[in-house]
């Protein structure tokens, strides 16, 4: 059987703020974010199936990509935890949507973040390849199953 890879690309926007950072991205600012999404796997060939001549449904991964990423950190701030209690109230009356994260929310760190959750949600049959966030349309961070093994 023919291994295949599918990829999906979503986008969102959200704001962030890298703490102790020696420039101006310690102060918060946003992106138009642009995550792709390669999986791989086999070719069902299961005539009369749904799901016949797919690696997975498009609409499956849609699913997950948005429930793990796309609508928990479209249009929402996000900061590393490791700030006072102080800081954390401040932000917290400044925003109704705000993520405090455990590391310093860089798109490195992102997509990182990103790959577990969606690689728990994928179907056994399914490998998450990789995924490459782009910060701007410059600037992106990749993560592979390959280099992660």
């Amino acid at each position: 059987m023919t291994k295949i890879r599918i990829t999906k690309e979503f986008g969102f926007e959200c704001s962030h703020a890298l703490k102790n950072y020696d420039g101006l991205c310690r102060n918060i600012h946003g992106h138009s974010y642009k995550l792709f999404v390669t999986v791989a796997g086999h070719v069902l060939n299961q005539e009369n199936h749904p799901k016949d001549g797919m690696v997975m449904d498009f609409g499956d991964l849609k699913n997950i990509v948005f429930n793990e990423v796309i609508d928990k950190y479209d249009h929402t701030l996000v900061i590393n935890n490791n700030i006072s209690d102080e800081e954390k109230e401040h932000y917290k009356k400044s925003t109704e949507r705000i993520i405090f994260t455990p590391y310093q929310p860089t798109c490195e760190n992102m997509v990182i973040d990103f790959a577990g959750k969606i690689r728990e949600r994928l179907p056994k049959h399914i490998e998450l390849l990789s995924l490459t966030l782009y910060e701007t349309p410059s600037s992106s961070a990749e993560w592979s199953a390959a280099d992660n093994q």
